[in-house]
């Protein structure tokens, strides 16, 4: 099975700033390319660190109001030297939290929830800024036509990799969400069948009804010598 890429869904003309652009610019930049976060990159290149829209509001969440009557948000000191920064070196989150190119879709998925970030900027071999992936760039993968998807199982999950033939296994597919009916030889082919589906780009959920010839999941022990038996 071949699954799409970070490299494939990711943006590569990225808006960036350096440390020392000022906190007027990065809002200007946000402005100006319709982005909510910009990474950060130092002379090489390399990202360090990530400015999001929610590092400038920061400064404003600490004002009181025009008339003084509600104080400011309450932040621990880390924070409040960030919301008084007037660079993107003291705004930015870091370190920044980065995605390779060659990274499948659940790949970088995981980092985003393991990490609690938005998007990533992404590196070469030597950690060089190459583009940058959003969630809305890895939920690519569920446009997917239900099509291109049932084509994919019955050729690569069912014939190429579980060596069915064609007709064992009926597949079908609706808004992503597919139903495998039919029967397979052994029932300890079922899990198998069902989880390499659900790695399939653009699945929603698997359902099954699946049958099977042989029951090869049944333990059948010996039944023990009775050492001893006749000893007198």
């Amino acid at each position: 099975m071949q699954h799409r890429t970070v490299h494939e869904v990711m943006t590569q003309e990225v808006v960036t700033a350096r440390p020392d652009t000022p906190f007027k610019e990065v809002a200007a930049l946000f402005h100006r390319n319709d982005v909510t976060a910009i990474p950060v990159v130092d002379d090489q290149g390399q990202p360090i660190g990530v400015v999001s829209e929610a590092d400038l509001i920061r400064k404003e969440a600490v004002l009181p109001d025009p008339e003084g009557r509600v104080p400011g948000r309450w932040l621990n000191r880390k924070d409040r030297a960030r919301a008084e920064a007037e660079t993107a070196g003291g705004l930015m989150t870091s370190p920044a939290v980065t995605a390779r190119a060659g990274w499948s879709i659940a790949e970088a998925a995981r980092a985003m929830d393991k990490h609690k970030v938005k998007r990533l900027p992404v590196v070469d071999e030597v950690g060089r800024l190459v583009g940058i992936v959003s969630r809305s760039d890895l939920l690519q993968v569920f446009l997917r036509h239900d099509s291109a998807i049932r084509e994919e199982i019955n050729h690569d999950v069912l014939g190429q990799t579980l060596w069915l033939a064609p007709g064992e296994v009926q597949v079908a597919v609706h808004e992503g969400v597919v139903t495998l009916t039919g029967r397979l030889p052994r029932r300890s082919l079922v899990p198998i069948a069902e989880q390499l589906c659900r790695a399939v780009d653009g699945v929603v959920a698997v359902h099954q009804t699946l049958t099977w010839t042989e029951d090869d999941t049944e333990l059948h022990l010996e039944k023990p010598h009775a050492y001893g038996a006749g000893r007198h």
